[in-house]
């Protein structure tokens, strides 16, 4: 018995030190990659340097000059567009793909319809951008083509600054819709059986049993898709950079390429960083503000 009771709080403390070494790598890669950005990007925003120089202490000129540049406004209210385009659109085809595949059909069917689904996400974003770029050329590319086998115009995909933003967003969505795709459809799985059964048995029709048991029951899993697609969105940069290099002008430029150019284009470090970080406080503010509307309409249980 006192053998016994020798033996516990060592075998507590060899637990603890399991759980701590294999907590060991995450915490290191979170104080390298995220912990230690995010304080030299707070370090650099007071300074002004350009790498090639020593840094001389700007206090709070970056930040000001970050309220005062009209280009800043402009990539911020392109990349919001393309949150809100992203995220809407992504999430809506998403639940309608897994609803649609979730209905009775052959397994084999279903599993190539899934694979087909999934099968973007694990594409190379660059080497999509490029393809796509082919496909929306104005006079060449497969897109115009069909259009114009349609009796429609050709459209200037990626040089018209009405098109622009919206071509990347196709590109986007067809690219990562189906990891949502995958998540709503292991939500349908999980919803139980007998409540569309009880609801048919009440005389609930397809559009009911949607919306007061599917919808509901998927609302947490909803609410991951919405927020994982936006803090996406918001980091946008590889496809526009690729197929449009922020223009025509700046109509496709995303606050992501503005800190680039600013950093590794122009060695505006400081700037750069100042940027960064208003970046990481809108994310974070609108992430806590979805936290907040969510109370009220997502279910846990």
């Amino acid at each position: 018995m006192a053998v016994t009771a020798r033996r516990r709080p060592r075998l507590a403390r060899a637990e603890a030190a399991a759980g701590y070494l294999f907590l060991f790598p995450t915490a290191v890669g979170f104080l390298v990659f995220v912990a230690g950005p995010l304080v030299a990007a707070i370090g650099l925003s007071l300074f002004d340097y350009d790498i090639l120089s020593p840094p001389r202490f700007a206090g709070l000129a970056n930040f000001e000059s970050a309220f005062e540049d009209a280009r800043l406004r402009v990539v911020y209210r392109n990349t919001l567009t393309y949150v809100v385009a992203w995220a809407l659109i992504d999430v809506l085809l998403a639940l309608a793909l897994a609803v649609a595949i979730n209905r009775p059909m052959h397994a084999v069917f279903r599993y190539l319809l899934r694979t087909a689904y999934f099968f973007p996400v694990l594409t190379s974003t660059a080497s999509v951008a490029i393809i796509w770029t082919f496909l929306y050329n104005t006079d060449l590319g497969i897109v115009n083509y069909y259009l114009s086998q349609l009796g429609l115009p050709k459209v200037p995909w990626l040089t018209s600054s009405a098109w622009a933003i919206w071509s990347i967003v196709i590109l986007q969505v067809w690219k990562a819709v189906g990891f949502n795709f995958v998540l709503f459809v292991a939500g349908l799985q999980n919803v139980p059986r007998h409540l569309y059964e009880a609801a048919a048995i009440d005389g609930a029709g397809g559009w009911a049993s949607f919306r007061w048991i599917t919808l509901p029951m998927l609302s947490s899993t909803m609410f991951f898709a919405v927020i994982i697609s936006m803090i996406n969105g918001f980091q946008i940069f590889d496809a526009a950079f690729i197929m449009t290099t922020g223009g025509p002008g700046d109509a496709s430029r995303t606050v992501v390429m503005y800190i680039y150019e600013n950093g590794f284009r122009f060695f505006r470090m400081g700037y750069a960083s100042t940027v960064a970080l208003s970046l990481f406080l809108v994310i974070l503010l609108l992430t806590i503000v979805q936290f907040r509307l969510g109370r009220a309409w997502v279910h846990y249980q």
